[in-house]
């Protein structure tokens, strides 16, 4: 077993770990007391946490958790720099929330979840977990993502446990849409079945939006099925490393409504374009996964 310590006042403007995995904008990590998602609001906890990643054709088992000032880490593998990757460690918080606007909501957002940051998940995964987000409260995209796991994830012995990773291309490929039915999917099974189908034959694959301009990459992702602009968005903020990227989700368009309204354009590229500029740019993706988490959450009315 590998293991280590993070020290979290070397991380610039810290971290809160729950918010960040518990935020609806991962699906990838689960709570070790089987929690994950049942609270609202969540903020500030010392639960283990737990994700898989692929090293070397391998899957590997990665475990954290926040207490006494520092992230705990154990791992199948050497773990520190995939941590520092997936939870965005070398982010400079204070730097990205110079470039918000100085408005209520906003600020009351970055209070409220301070150290909260992005993640960035594994580009299958992220595809696969937001094409089952639509029209779905996130304990369930949650659910389906922990049974594409248990049904069609290889097993790692991991600490005296059984860990399940996340299904690779191929073993959601050669699965049928019957079958992920059966586990809940209902109208998305095809969607999966037939995006993993061109992952694993090479067709297309998401990290192929890498390094072209922002919207050129979102049109790359909706080549897969399932996929229009709203989960191309999730999937280039939450795994591409766009972080201009604000996915216009129910909670986003009720933010534009009440606070910019004049950023609403009537189209999708259009909207998203203004309310890019309006949330401060090149660093926009963050502050809108503040102020999804914080109205989601209902903390704007406490």
């Amino acid at each position: 077993m590998e293991q280590g310590v993070i020290d979290v006042g070397s991380l610039a403007g810290g971290i809160d770990l729950q918010a960040t995995v518990e935020s609806g904008q991962s699906y990838l990590w689960n709570r070790e007391d089987g929690e994950m998602y049942q609270r609202d609001g969540a903020t500030g906890g010392g639960a283990w946490y737990w994700t898989t990643i692929q090293r070397d054709g391998s899957p590997a088992v990665i475990r954290v958790r926040q207490r006494d000032g520092v992230l705990e880490w154990e791992s199948t593998v050497d773990a520190e720099t995939a941590l520092r990757r997936l939870l965005r460690l070398d982010d400079d918080l204070d730097a990205i929330r110079a470039t918000a606007p100085d408005d209520d909501v906003v600020q009351s957002a970055y209070e409220t979840f301070w150290g909260m940051r992005l993640v960035q998940d594994p580009p299958f995964g992220a595809l696969i977990s937001f094409i089952c987000s639509a029209q779905m409260r996130v304990a369930r995209i949650h659910s389906m993502q922990q049974a594409l796991r248990d049904a069609f994830g290889e097993e790692i012995e991991f600490g005296g446990r059984t860990y399940n990773a996340y299904p690779t291309p191929s073993a959601l490929a050669e699965t049928t849409e019957e079958r992920l039915r059966d586990l809940g999917l209902g109208y998305r099974a095809p969607y999966v079945q037939r995006t993993a189908e061109m992952v694993a034959t090479g067709e297309a694959h998401p990290e192929e939006a890498v390094g072209l301009s922002y919207e050129d990459a979102r049109e790359s992702l909706t080549r897969f099925v399932g996929v229009g602009d709203k989960v191309a968005d999730c999937v280039l903020l939450f795994s591409l490393d766009y972080l201009e990227a604000v996915p216009l989700d129910t909670w986003i368009r009720t933010t534009i409504e009440e606070y910019y309204p004049e950023c609403e354009r009537g189209n999708y590229a259009d909207t998203s374009r203004a309310i890019r500029a309006a949330l401060g740019g090149e660093y926009a993706g963050y502050t809108q996964t503040y102020l999804f988490h914080y109205l989601r959450t209902g903390s704007n009315e406490e």
